[in-house]
Formats: C-alpha cells, structure tokens, sequence
C-alpha cells in the first residue's frame, strides 16, 4: 500500500511472515512499556528493531512527516547494517508491547540459517532506502550521505549473500548443480509452465566404487569431473545438468523430441567409452549406465512419477549390465 503523504510502499516498512519467523528464532525479546524512550535522534546505535506487538512511533523533526510502526514493522536497521550510525529520528513505543532486536551477532546468525530470505529482506531494505531517498530528495533538495554508504553496504552485503546462495546450490567437485539447486530449477520450471515435453535423463557411474577402491578417491574424484565435463558439453542453453550425489547425475533436455534425446544420450554412453579405453591406468572416465524418459505433454502424472520411470530404466540398465541406455515412457 502507499503512502499518499511519502509516496512510499508502507508494506516495505514489514517483514514477511516467513522473514519474521526467521528474525523472531535468533532476535532478542524486549518487553517495552507505553511512553518508553527507544532512542533520540542523533544517537547512534548498531541494531535494528521489530514490533513484535504494540506499536512504534517515529518523529523525524522538522518538517517530515512521521510514522507509527505496528507488527512485523522494522525500523533502525541502518544502525545494524552500517554500524555506529547516528539515528534520523525519535523512536517511542507508543502502545504496550515487545520489540524483537538484533545486532551484528544475530546478523551473522540470520545468514547462517537463511542466506537465500536475508537476501530477500535486505533487497527490500535497499529498496525502501532508495525510495525514502528520492522523497527526501524532492522535499529538501539534498542527499543524505549516511543513506549513500548504506546502499554501498546493502549492495555488498546483498551481493556476497548471493554469491553464498550460488554455492549451496553448486557441488563444489564438478561445479554442476547440486540436488538443492536441482530441486529449485524444477520447482521453477513446474511454476513456469511445466516441463511437459522435456526429457529426463538419470546418468550413474558403473563399476565406480571399484576405481575408488583400486586407485584412491582421488581417482575416484577425476572420474567424476569427467563425467560432469562430458553431460556439460552436451547440454544446451535451456538444458539442466546436475550431480545429484555419488555417482548419480541428471540431466533434463529441453525442447528436443524423443530421437535427439535418444542420440545425445547414445552420444554420452558411446563417448564414455572410448574415453575409458583412451585412460584405463589410472581411469580418467568410466562406462555409464542411462535411464531416461520422455515426460508426457498432457499427463495429469506428478514430478515424482516421471523421476521413478527414469529411475526404473536407470535400474534396468544396470541390471542389464551397464554401458547402455534404457527407456521408460
């Protein structure tokens, strides 16, 4: 909702049920009584505050206007983000309540637990900064230099949380995308329209606990990399390729009717193959066993019954003695 008088999304001002659960289990309970002084303006603080209950009044002085703070509203958040900065405004509980505060340490837990939601949050922080930014701007014809330095540090802030988000989503061996991440493309896909008409591909390593116990982890490692470089070269722009774990990878291919899947997965067991004969001491690649099939355009059938059809051929390939590829559809 925005606010007529600011020009400013009030829903900014909130946090998230999802973003408040999470505040809420590392936060600091205080219980704050009608009229009690927060802070002044001026002073200078390094936390930030959530109205669990009651409610919160802000006095900017001069001529800005003010704002009274209800549930799940922040405010002070600078003081966290920045360190050491001098409040903007008077802050006094106006109701009865509790108040959830958080410093660096409880900052630190949040990123812990949630990278992906604190990013979420603190995209929004800046975005609310940006907003007060431009209304300040048209009202006093002058930029806050506090304001600048928080966007530059919710900028870095926010950018090293997404890098952190990337790489719980990346197997650090092979550098594909792991289950986690996985998970999320076809959560996204599934939202997106579904995936009917791509082709699910279950990819695992035969004999591989054999190179692990004869030639060391190490090699065992090299085999792996191996495979990922091999399903990368192959899979397209709108294709995803994963390591779901082990010795087990996946791959869905996008847009390509049931005989290009079936030759670009006759390509990867083909070319393991020869690349296992080229390297056989220490082993650089192994023979690979496939089970895939065509997830059906129309069908009523979940995620899960296209994964356990490919994960049926899958079986079938190496009970068939692995080095081929199967079909369920």
């Amino acid at each position: 909702m925005i606010d007529a008088r600011t020009g400013v999304d009030a829903s900014a001002s909130a946090l998230h049920p999802d973003e408040y659960a999470l505040f809420a289990q590392v936060a600091r309970s205080c219980p704050v009584e009608a009229g009690q002084k927060l802070f002044r303006r001026g002073d200078h603080g390094a936390a930030m505050y959530v109205v669990a209950n009651g409610a919160v009044e802000l006095d900017f002085g001069d001529d800005l206007v003010g704002k009274r703070l209800g549930a799940r509203a922040f405010f002070g958040e600078l003081g966290l983000l920045i360190g050491d900065h001098a409040r903007s405004a008077d802050a006094v509980m106006a109701e009865t309540g509790e108040l959830l505060e958080l410093g660096r340490d409880e900052f630190e837990l949040l990123a812990q637990r949630d990278p992906a939601l604190l990013a979420q949050f603190l995209r929004r922080a800046i975005m609310r900064v940006v907003l007060n930014e431009q209304a300040l701007i048209a009202r006093l014809r002058r930029r806050n230099q506090d304001l600048q330095e928080a966007l530059d540090a919710l900028r870095s802030t926010t950018s090293r949380l997404d890098e952190s988000e990337a790489l719980t989503r990346t197997d650090e061996l092979t550098g594909l995308t792991n289950r986690r991440g996985f998970a999320a493309h076809v959560e996204q896909r599934l939202q997106a329209g579904g995936l009917d008409g791509h082709v699910l591909v279950l990819v695992d390593c035969d004999r591989f606990k054999s190179i692990n116990d004869t030639y060391g982890h190490l090699a065992g490692d090299r085999v792996l990399q191996s495979v990922a470089n091999l399903l990368r070269a192959v899979a397209g722009a709108d294709d995803i390729v994963c390591r779901l774990g082990g010795d087990e990878f996946c791959l869905i291919l996008s847009g390509h009717a049931r005989e290009d899947a079936e030759r670009i997965a006759g390509y990867v067991t083909d070319s393991a193959r020869m690349l296992e004969r080229m390297h056989n001491s220490p082993p650089q690649m192994t023979t690979l066993s496939i089970g895939a099939c065509l997830i059906g355009t129309g069908s009523h059938a979940g995620w899960e019954h296209w994964y356990a059809l490919a994960d049926d051929a899958l079986y079938r390939a190496k009970r068939n003695g692995g080095d081929c590829v199967e079909w369920l559809d």
